[in-house]
């Protein structure tokens, strides 16, 4: 998840690459959405500090900026959901997608809700169903929890009561791969995943993440900050990732690769 903090008035995005220019608007630049086939395109969003850290005392917050801002917020505008753990969820304190005026416009002429829904991953179920994610929420902004056929049926029936849609993909665990498929049948065409590093993980390993957006932050952090996936390599070796496009804004590098299908 992205915490970052508030914009500037006007972005200054320029690409670098594949061929230089600029300003561009963030919308602009990333509304070309990846597609798969037979399931909605999924994106990976993240943040990271030059020697690779994705957190400054536990958060992503602390490595973001207006710019950082500016491309989060688009990505969330394109998109028709945003995929998240329900670890991240709970430590980011996620309530309903908030679109701003002119991002909202356009999402309104391209015939989207006004806000992407919120699905969280969660095989246990333990939510917080008093935070802002289930009482702010309202008819288009439904979050949907994503689980498993081994979840406890009282967390299955307290979901129901707050309102969520809930998602059964899976036997013990969840079926990703599965859960995208519903997702596209219930209309969603593009998934923003964002977070945490285990779920990232579980996407790469399922080969799901058709394009990783990169924010790389102009800051050192040290220490023993985790990385962006942690988890099972997506397959002996890694993934081969092509490099698509990237971008600068106040320092921060905003790069963007897409799997070799």
């Amino acid at each position: 998840m992205r915490t970052p903090s508030p914009p500037r008035p006007e972005s200054a995005l320029r690409r670098l690459l594949p061929e230089p220019s600029g300003p561009v608007d963030p919308a602009d630049a990333y509304a070309d959405l990846p597609a798969a086939e037979g399931r909605p395109g999924l994106r990976l969003n993240m943040v990271a500090s030059i020697d690779g850290a994705i957190s400054v005392d536990g958060r992503s917050g602390g490595l973001g900026g207006g710019a950082d801002r500016r491309v989060y917020l688009a990505l969330r505008a394109l998109t028709d959901v945003v995929l998240v753990a329900a670890g991240t969820a709970r430590a980011e304190g996620y309530g309903p997608a908030r679109i701003p005026g002119q991002l909202a416009a356009g999402r309104a002429a391209r015939g989207q809700a006004p806000a992407p829904r919120i699905a969280v991953v969660t095989r246990s179920l333990s939510l917080d169903w008093e935070g802002p994610m289930f009482a702010d929420a309202h008819a288009d902004s439904q979050p949907v929890v994503i689980t498993s056929a081994a979840a406890p049926a009282d967390g299955l029936r307290r979901a129901e009561r707050a309102g969520a849609e809930v998602l059964v993909a899976g036997d013990a665990e969840v079926d990703l791969p599965a859960a995208l498929v519903a997702l596209g049948a219930a209309g969603a065409r593009s998934v923003l995943a964002e977070g945490g590093p285990r779920l990232n993980a579980a996407l790469a390993a399922a080969d799901l993440i058709d394009e990783i957006c990169t924010t790389v932050s102009p800051r050192l952090v040290g220490g023993g900050a985790g990385r962006a996936l942690d988890g099972p390599e997506p397959r002996p070796g890694g993934r081969a990732m092509r490099l698509w496009a990237v971008y600068e804004e106040e320092g921060f590098l905003f790069m963007r690769h897409r799997a070799e299908r």
